[in-house]
Parts: structure tokens; C-alpha cells; sequence
């Protein structure tokens, strides 16, 4: 019975290749992909009741199935069994559950049940009659799907009375629809990958995979069939073991489990605090929490199930768990080594090796840390912890060619302790230097030749000389030996001495 259902809407195809073609039915089996036994059972039915072609108007397959076997039809609609669909449509968003796995278990506890196509043109129908959100069969644990809501909340401050739009992230399960929502600052790159930590968090656990929009802060490059990631969201995919995969672009279906969870957290959690003022983000966030609460524990009518229990049902088995630590966000900035083997970033300079100058790298820039790449090598040329203070440098010796090493052994906080041993004018002087230059080592031989004169030169030259050339703006050893070149000399009790040594021999030896 099984197979002449499943070959029922073929019945049709066999009788015009019969009688208007006039093919044997061998010929006929081949075409419909039946046995020609088949087409000889169809052929004496339709005498049998009487049928030519062509067919009466307005019969389809099922009545013309009636009119051909009515005995096998009166007895099948008798032990005939409908499936629970609510249940079919449910167990299909478990992983790796099929609509033939569940045919095959309905047949097993009723052996004279529905065939499979028939079945599956049932389960379709049913499909059909649900509500739009629920058509596309997601499987548990298996999507993420992530948005920005249209509207946004306005927040006040306090003291200036300014007033800034925050901007409203939404992350809904795919199976389940369960929904998380928070507000922040912008939608930069920081606060974008934020919110997908913190979602991931409360959800507890990760999913197979994430649907972004295309938007600028997780897609570089938007295309319909191979978008470009951004670097530290496909970083951020990596850390947690996820596939990302944008929504195509003017394909919002892609995304429409996300497109309804914004819906519905813009009419049931932002529309109900339309009328209150908020003074913070933290505050709004409050509000909000409470009210996700509210939205994920409600019922929805369509299903008879809040969404927190779709989630633990479905959703929460199915995930996979979160890493040990969260994604710490970074920064990411392409960049070329200067001659002084360094880099920038946000103003501030890093060494690398010196063998890279000129080459591109890639700095990656965490909270407390930079990290610089080179080509394609998985392995850092250099970390440094990060600095927030522009126009210093943070050199490793290291990364010195050999002759620059000598040169490290000094400092600057070296040379200012000598500067303040001879005076507070030669002391900001040396300060003057030090900042005047990109790179500290690059004034380093400026400051030394300046120091040096000292052992020439009384104190009260050097402090008349630096105040001097300080005020002329000659930040530079040529400019401070030129102005002692021209003072008066000093008193002999201000020379300065020379040291002691048993290889001087003394004015006595030229006499």
C-alpha cells in the first residue's frame, strides 16, 4: 500500500504516456520510474472505473487515487494514525534528527501509517499554518544570531544636560528564540565584540555558529557569497571556536530570527521605558535586565512555551562550553618599522628587531599588552606591556643592532641624576633634549657630549651656558659648547679638578 501511495501522483503521468503516446509499459515504467507491473495494476483500475483520457476537470491525484483503489483507501483511513506534528516540527531542531528518522519511528508504533512522501506533504502543510518565525527549521545549539536595534535610548548627563542616543545589541537563539539584549556606548568595534562576549556568557555556552548583519565592524568587506571579516572579529570566532557567517547582503531572511527578537525587544522591553529619563548605562542596563526577564519567561501563544523553556529544552544541551577565559578585545593596526626600528601606536613607539626595518607589520593591541607580527608567522617578533604616554619609546635591548647596545646601558633618568649633580639649568636642559627627539637614544650623544664639558668647564659655565642656549632654542651639544667657547673664564677655585691617576706625569715632567 506504501508504494502505490508513494508512486500515487506519478498515476496521472502513466495513464496520458498510455493513451496519448501509446508507449508500452515497460517504456512507461522507465519514464515514471515505477515497475512496469505497476502501470499494468494502474491501467486495469482505470478501466475499471471507467476513466479516459483526458481526465475528468478538476480531478487531482487524491481523488483520482480514490476513484482507482477504493477498498485499499476505506481500509487505510480506518487504522490511519496522524502524528503529533507540535511533537515532528519540535525534535527536528535537535541535532542531527531528520524528517525520514522520524517517519521511520512513527511507522514502528504504527506499521499502517502514512508512507514517507505523504508524511513529509503533511508535516509542509503544517509548516505553513505556523507563524512566519518559526518556518525556518533551526537546529538546537547549532546558530547565534546577533543585531543592533533600530531604535535606540536616549541617556542624559547629569551635570551638562547632554543628551546621547545608546545604541541597543540583541543576540536571539536560533532554535529557541531566546533573547539577549543590552545597551552600550556605540556600535564601535570595542562594544560590538563586547556584547557578543557578554552574550555568550549569559547564555552559557557557544554556539556552532554566529549571523551577523553586514555590518562594518564585523565584515571588512561585504559580499553575498565571501564576505571579508574583520580581524578582530574573526579573532574573536577563533577564541570561542565558532564559524561566522553573515547574513547575504538584501537577504534580511537570513537573519529573520534576529530581524523578530529586535522586533520584540523594541515593542516589549524599549517601548515600556519610553516615558522614563535615564542618567546612566548602567542604570538603563538595569532596566533592561529586568525586563529581558520578563520577555523570555512569557508564553508564547503560537508554541504554549516561554522561550527560557524552548532554551533549556533545546538550546542549552546543545551547547558546546565556553572557554576557560573570555576574549580579552584587541586592536589591530597594520604598520611599517621606521629607521629607528620602531613602531607606532596611538602615538606611543615600540622596538621590534632591527632586522625588520622598512617591512610591514601587524600590531595587535590588547588592554596591557602590544603585540607585533610579522607576515604570516603565528609567532610575535615583540611584546611590550602597553603604554598610554605619546612620544615615549619602549625599547628592548634585544632588538639593538650591536653597536646601539653600548648606547642602552644609559638612560635618561642616567643622565638627568648627572644633569642634577652640576645644576638645575643644565638639568633642563638635558630634559629639553631628551624630549625633543622621537626617539630617546637619538638624543642620547647629544646629552653625553653635553655632560662631558663638565669635566672642562666650572659649574657656574655650564648653568650660564645651558640657561643660554636653552633660550636661544640650541637643544644640542653644538649649541652649548658654542656659548662656553665665549663666557669669560672661570675663577681657578671653580676649575674643575682632574682626576688622579699614576699614568698623569704632572706639569713638573715638560720642565
Amino acid at each position: 500500500m506504501s508504494q502505490e501511495r508513494l508512486s500515487m501522483r506519478k498515476i496521472s503521468e502513466a495513464l496520458r504516456l498510455k493513451w496519448t503516446c501509446g508507449l508500452s509499459n515497460r517504456a512507461i515504467g522507465r519514464s515514471c520510474q515505477i515497475s512496469h507491473s505497476t502501470v499494468s495494476e494502474y491501467l486495469k483500475c482505470a478501466e475499471v472505473a471507467g476513466l479516459k483520457w483526458p481526465l475528468p476537470e478538476g480531478l487531482d491525484e487524491d481523488s483520482l487515487y480514490r476513484l482507482l483503489f477504493p477498498e485499499k483507501v476505506a481500509g487505510q483511513l480506518a487504522v490511519r494514525v496522524l502524528p503529533d506534528w507540535e511533537e515532528v516540527h519540535k525534535e527536528l531542531k535537535k541535532r542531527h534528527v531528520t524528517l525520514r528518522l522520524l517517519w521511520t519511528e512513527y511507522r514502528e508504533d504504527h506499521p499502517d501509517g502514512y508512507g514517507y512522501s505523504q508524511y513529509c506533504d503533511l508535516y509542509r502543510r503544517y509548516v505553513r499554518k505556523l507563524n512566519p518565525p518559526m518556518r525556518q527549521n533551526h537546529k538546537a545549539g547549532e546558530k547565534l544570531f546577533v543585531d543592533y536595534a533600530g531604535d535606540t535610548v536616549p541617556i542624559t548627563d547629569p551635570e551638562t544636560g547632554e543628551v546621547r542616543q545608546a545604541q541597543i545589541f540583541v543576540a536571539t537563539m536560533g532554535a529557541s528564540s531566546y533573547t539577549y539584549a543590552e545597551a552600550q556606548t556605540s556600535q564601535e568595534m570595542p562594544h560590538w565584540i563586547g556584547g557578543h562576549v557578554r552574550a555568550q556568557a549569559f547564555f552559557g555556552g557557544v554556539t556552532q555558529i554566529i549571523v551577523p548583519d553586514n555590518l562594518a565592524q564585523g565584515v571588512k568587506r561585504a559580499c553575498r557569497y565571501e564576505p571579508d571579516l574583520n580581524p578582530t572579529y574573526l579573532e574573536m570566532a577563533q577564541h570561542y571556536g565558532v564559524a561566522v557567517i553573515p547574513a547575504r547582503v538584501r537577504r534580511p531572511r537570513d537573519k529573520a530570527k534576529v530581524e523578530v527578537g529586535v522586533q520584540v525587544v523594541e515593542r516589549w522591553i524599549l517601548a515600556r521605558l519610553r516615558n522614563r529619563t535615564f542618567f546612566s548605562l548602567a542604570e538603563l542596563n538595569r532596566a533592561i535586565v529586568r525586563l529581558l526577564e520578563e520577555l523570555n519567561n512569557r508564553p508564547m501563544k503560537h508554541l504554549g512555551k516561554s522561550r527560557k523553556q524552548l532554551f533549556e529544552e533545546l538550546d542549552q544541551p546543545a551547547l558546546r562550553p565556553l572557554p576557560q577565559t573570555p576574549f580579552e578585545y584587541a586592536a589591530w593596526k597594520t604598520a611599517r618599522v621606521n629607521i629607528d626600528y620602531h613602531v607606532e601606536f596611538e602615538k606611543h613607539f615600540y622596538s621590534v628587531p632591527y632586522e625588520l626595518i622598512h617591512q610591514e607589520v601587524r600590531i595587535r593591541a590588547s588592554e596591557r599588552m602590544i603585540e607585533i607580527f610579522h607576515k604570516s608567522k603565528p609567532e610575535s617578533v615583540a611584546i611590550h606591556p602597553r603604554s598610554s604616554v605619546p612620544g615615549r619609546y619602549s625599547t628592548q635591548t634585544a632588538h639593538m643592532p650591536i653597536k646601539h647596545q653600548k648606547a642602552g646601558e644609559w638612560t635618561p633618568e642616567r643622565l638627568q641624576r648627572w644633569a642634577e649633580d652640576i645644576g638645575p639649568h643644565t638639568c633642563q636642559m638635558i630634559q629639553a633634549i631628551l624630549t625633543s627627539r622621537r626617539h630617546p637614544e637619538q638624543a642620547f650623544r647629544s646629552c653625553l657630549g653635553i655632560l662631558r664639558l663638565s669635566t672642562l668647564y666650572a659649574r657656574s659655565q655650564m648653568e650660564t651656558a645651558c640657561q643660554m642656549a636653552r633660550e636661544e632654542k640650541e637643544l644640542n651639544y653644538r649649541g652649548v659648547k658654542a656659548v662656553l667657547e665665549l663666557l669669560p673664564p672661570a675663577s681657578p677655585s671653580e676649575n674643575p679638578s682632574l682626576p688622579t691617576h699614576e699614568n698623569i706625569r704632572g706639569n713638573s715632567y715638560y720642565q
